[in-house]
């Protein structure tokens, strides 16, 4: 059974930072892409990094600089550094992996909190 597993999510004021964490079990870990999505109340799901199996990163211009993503296959841990936190990053964050061959294999974790206020 797979499953993706997030933590980290939480309040925390403007221009403060967060570390999300994401352990996946059930899976080749390293045989996935990971990322990271968000989906604040009333607006689509929205993507804001990626990590590929050979851990090339990606971020969309929204969180480009202030956002890093990072994985540990030891772990089976993928994270999400994020600093410079404002009110427009208060969303519902989930981790995605999808497998590197086969895009039909794809899984979702739960999802963590997160909540920029003062």
């Amino acid at each position: 059974q797979v499953q993706l597993v997030e933590s980290g999510g939480g309040l925390v004021q403007p221009g403060g930072s967060l570390r999300l964490s994401c352990v996946a079990s059930g899976i080749t870990f390293n045989i996935y892409t990971m990322r990271w999505y968000r989906q604040a109340p009333e607006k689509q799901r929205e993507l804001v990094a990626t990590i590929t199996s050979g851990s090339n990163t990606n971020y969309p211009d929204s969180v480009r600089g202030r956002f890093t993503i990072s994985r540990d296959n030891a772990k089976n841990t993928v994270f999400l550094q994020m600093n410079s936190l404002n009110s427009e990053d208060t969303a519902v964050y989930y981790c995605n992996a999808e497998h590197i061959i086969n895009r039909n294999r794809r899984y979702w974790g739960q999802g963590t909190q997160v909540t920029v206020s003062s």
